[in-house]
């Protein structure tokens, strides 16, 4: 057996804690080494346990899910951290984004996916369920069709693999499952997201995806 993904969960009522704890604990590639039931003190014990991945709700009442966020931004904490909350409001949503959230999960929709979105952020990769992303995808196609019909073109700097690197994004696929599709190795196909995401001046996937969607490439 490889190495586990350690996992600190961070939730104030237990019931969420335990209904994790039930979900991970027959996951062989995953270990929850800690739990908090509030936000003090948490760099500290991760740090301690040498975790990974944070799973953080937002709603907390000593030092909410934001305000921890922008602490460890500038404390440059390197674990990996998923959202886990009931809210599903998209300005919420773009700045535990922008403050360096690497996914996010409804939880209605957690028990099903937590799994996975360990895996794809422990893997470098950022994670939405499938409620947050329509949530985000409908916005952008919202700001889309107030606009003018006329387009801007799309920059000439973008080669053609880039736009099929791009458009395979868009789709949901993995890098993995990119580099697959279009016989590239993975860091192949990094190189050409952060290409992308340079020329694009963007800096995350969802730019990207709202790139796509503003030029009509989806």
């Amino acid at each position: 057996m490889g190495t586990k993904i350690r996992v600190h969960l961070v939730d104030d009522h237990q019931i969420v804690i335990d209904g994790m704890l039930a979900v991970l604990k027959i996951e062989d590639d995953v270990e929850v080494v800690g739990f908090s039931l509030n936000g003090d003190g948490l760099r500290e014990r991760i740090k301690k346990n040498k975790a990974d991945v944070l799973i953080m709700d937002i709603n907390m009442p000593d030092r909410d899910g934001i305000t921890i966020l922008k602490d460890f931004q500038k404390e440059k904490v390197k674990s990996k951290i998923i959202i886990l909350s009931s809210y599903d409001d998209l300005k919420i949503i773009k700045e535990v984004t922008k403050l360096g959230a690497n996914g996010y999960l409804s939880k209605s929709c957690a028990a099903e996916n937590i799994h996975i979105a360990i895996q794809k952020v422990y893997n470098g990769e950022q994670y939405y369920c499938d409620a947050i992303k329509n949530q985000i995808l409908n916005s952008f196609s919202g700001i889309a069709s107030t606009q003018a019909v006329e387009r801007p073109p799309i920059p000439s700097s973008l080669t053609e693999r880039e736009l099929d690197v791009l458009r395979l994004i868009v789709q949901e696929y993995s890098t993995k499952d990119i580099g697959k599709e279009l016989c590239l190795s993975p860091h192949t196909v990094d190189m050409h997201k952060k290409k992308m995401m340079n020329k694009l001046q963007v800096k995350t996937a969802i730019g990207l995806v709202k790139f796509a969607i503003k030029h009509k490439l989806v």
